[in-house]
């Protein structure tokens, strides 16, 4: 791996860092405290990143995409990172498993998706089952040449914004020697189809504005010519396109915590107390210094992981050791810089707050802190047959 970054890569981080101090930033009071982004402010981020050339550069030049490698792309993540996520879901990355459409799927999702003429939200997590995904109650039978959805997904991002859902869907169920597996298949199903609703979520501490969604499925019919992949071929759907957004997590929380550092870094140079700035006493320079030295080794934990997804190397272990350590960095830098800045940092004068409580879902979503540990261990103890 080559430590140094091109030309072109410090174009894309100086490019995407002067787009979000520019047209993030200036939101973010107004999202924090209405838990909305107006209509016409997201379509306004939306056009000018489509003016900038950067929609969907997540996708291959092929389909319209800018073309990014995984290492680019983490860097524009990891920019991305240090705005209020409410806000950059319009800087518009579609789902990559829309690579997966064919035929006339192509023309209806993927180009519009890629074009941000039509936004996407991927639905997996049911209320009893997060992480253990074949444990999804969601179910489909076949009825002819359709399929009829019935329960429920909740905690689905961007949900009140998407023209259509990447759903995934129990349709069998196996009888392994480990006890019943469920079969599991991906169906695109467009916004206002009969039988289908979409209902406010849940009112979080963390991402305000970001909201998450309830789909409910009541005797919703779906063509064969909505199923994403191969019927029953979910997981396969899934391993292929989904593989690295636990690295996209971890970028975003590398990019969070150098925003919120250089807070208390600039704090802990100008608050004066005993006639010096708090930064000159240990107990303040220590932190300081943990933080910067915790930051950077994610910074390369998650570059280096992206770099390896770039040479084909088994990266699974490695990307999830990187959104391991990013995400629960993330919450010892924001709860370090807030105890900085001692009983103002959790007043809502400065975003300390806010990066506080944002910090905390990072070690949830797209795999809690214990699934990734547990990939982790898997990953060492299976070569020696453990």
């Amino acid at each position: 791996m080559q430590f140094g970054l091109t030309d072109e890569q410090e174009m894309i981080i100086s490019t995407v860092r002067a787009f979000v101090e520019k047209e993030i930033y200036p939101h973010e009071a107004l999202v924090e405290k209405s838990a909305v982004v107006p209509r016409e402010i997201a379509q306004e981020i939306k056009q000018k990143v489509i003016d900038l050339g950067f929609y969907a550069c997540n996708f291959p030049q092929s389909v319209g995409g800018a073309g990014l490698n995984h290492l680019d792309f983490t860097l524009v993540e990891r920019e991305l990172g240090r705005g209020s996520m409410a806000l950059t879901h319009f800087f518009g990355r579609p789902q990559n498993i829309l690579m997966a459409c064919e035929g006339e799927q192509r023309d209806r999702y993927l180009l519009p998706a890629v074009r941000g003429e039509r936004m996407d939200a991927l639905a997996m997590t049911e209320p009893g089952a997060g992480s253990d995904i074949r444990g999804m109650n969601c179910s489909a039978r076949r009825d002819g040449s359709d399929w009829i959805v019935n329960g429920s997904k909740h905690f689905i991002s961007g949900a009140e914004h998407a023209d259509f859902f990447i759903v995934f869907v129990a349709t069998g169920v196996d009888e392994t020697p480990k006890g019943p597996k469920k079969r599991i298949t991906t169906f695109l199903v467009d916004r206002g189809t009969a039988g289908f609703e979409v209902r406010d979520g849940y009112n979080s501490v963390s991402h305000r504005g970001y909201k998450n969604c309830i789909l409910e499925f009541d005797d919703c019919r779906l063509p064969d010519a909505q199923v994403l992949g191969e019927v029953d071929g979910g997981f396969a759907v899934m391993n292929t396109w989904l593989y690295a957004t636990r690295l996209t997590v971890a970028a975003m929380a590398v990019g969070r915590a150098r925003r919120c550092f250089d807070y208390g870094l600039n704090y802990a140079a100008e608050r004066q107390q005993f006639g010096q700035p708090i930064g000159k006493f240990q107990g303040v320079g220590f932190q300081i210094a943990d933080m910067i030295t915790e930051i950077d080794a994610a910074d390369w934990l998650t570059l280096s992981s992206a770099w390896r997804l770039d040479q084909n190397l088994p990266s699974n272990r490695e990307i999830a050791s990187a959104k391991l350590y990013a995400t629960e960095m993330l919450a010892r830098v924001t709860d370090q810089t807030l105890q900085i800045y001692g009983g103002m940092g959790l007043m809502d004068d400065f975003p300390i707050e806010r990066f506080w409580r944002d910090a905390r879902v990072e070690r949830i979503w797209d795999g809690t802190s214990e699934i990734q540990r547990h990939i982790i261990a898997r990953d060492l103890l299976r070569p020696l047959g453990a």
